[in-house]
């Protein structure tokens, strides 16, 4: 059963608006189809595509503290690993 929702939900954006080569936004880690049909989308699909963002936040967070137990560090690390992240789950 669907639960009932009395606010809105609002946008994810943070205002970055920059994509890696798969087309995740790198301020949100929404997908391009999920950015484009935002406002098209039922509550549940929007929280559902929040629940997404949040796994797709902790995958890349997970990668960068693996990268820094191995003594690798700083921005250009931070940037190779979003453009090798995959967020298929």
């Amino acid at each position: 059963m669907e639960q009932l929702e009395f606010f809105v939900i609002p946008s994810p954006c943070r205002g970055v608006c920059e994509s890696n080569h798969k087309g995740y936004c790198k301020g949100c880690l929404r997908s391009r189809d999920e950015r484009l049909h935002w406002l098209r989308l039922s509550d549940t699909q929007k929280q559902h595509v929040l629940r997404l963002c949040v796994l797709r936040r902790r995958k890349l967070e997970q990668l960068l503290w693996q990268a820094k137990q191995t003594g690798e560090g700083g921005d250009r690390l931070m940037a190779q690993l979003w453009i090798q992240a995959d967020f298929d789950f």
